[in-house]
């Protein structure tokens, strides 16, 4: 099984980094493929550099690392490719404010986990998951000892949530699932779910007592 990382800022180039440390062949693309390919070369030989449309075409699993406005158009745009995949997407309904700081820019109610699965073609798995946490968080929390710290996720497929709790913890974490895609709100920001919810990383003991 083949993982695509599409969209290599601080929450992609984690991803694919933690990946390829726990074994995983993994995929990585963006539009600038001279920075896809140093992030190959950088993060050895399990990982390959291609452009989007051939990631697309070779991986089981796409991970959408860009933010939800562009997530939106990317469905649109490769639309026909997605269908048979795995979709996770990590994003959070944000942006910045004035004020140094970040605001939703969805209804206090709406996620954005719910309106990707609106969007997606039949024969498509959506798991949310991998933006439950800051970047710094999924470098530094990875293999934490004693107790590992936890990934949440959602999902609505059974196949796509087996695929996405060995992935978390092929990248040093804990799965654990909130339920399907209408809990997928939990976990992202300003969720109750979210690091910044919880206001630390947590253990499996931790998460289940608040679940």
């Amino acid at each position: 099984m083949k993982t695509a990382v599409i969209g290599l800022g601080n929450i992609g180039s984690r991803v694919a980094a933690n990946l390829a440390a726990g074994g995983e062949r993994v995929i990585v693309s963006q539009p600038n493929m001279a920075e896809a390919r140093e992030l190959a070369r950088k993060l050895g030989e399990r990982v390959d550099a291609l452009p989007v449309e051939e990631a697309l075409a070779q991986a089981d699993v796409i991970v959408l690392a860009v933010w939800f406005d562009v997530m939106k158009e990317f469905v649109a745009r490769y639309r026909d490719a997605l269908v048979g995949k795995i979709v996770v997407d990590p994003s959070n309904p944000i942006a910045p404010n004035s004020k140094g700081g970040f605001d939703k820019i969805l209804p206090a109610d709406q996620s954005s986990g719910g309106i990707i699965a609106g969007l997606l073609p039949p024969g498509t798995e959506l798991v949310k998951a991998f933006g439950t946490v800051a970047a710094d968080s999924l470098r530094s929390g990875a293999n934490r000892k004693p107790e590992r710290a936890v990934l949440f996720y959602a999902t609505d497929f059974p196949e796509a949530g087996r695929v996405i709790s060995r992935l978390i913890t092929a990248s040093g974490f804990a799965p654990m699932s909130v339920g399907g895609i209408d809990k997928s709100i939990r976990i992202e920001a300003f969720g109750d779910l979210n690091q910044f919810g919880l206001g630390k990383l947590v253990s499996v003991k931790e998460a289940e007592a608040v679940l």
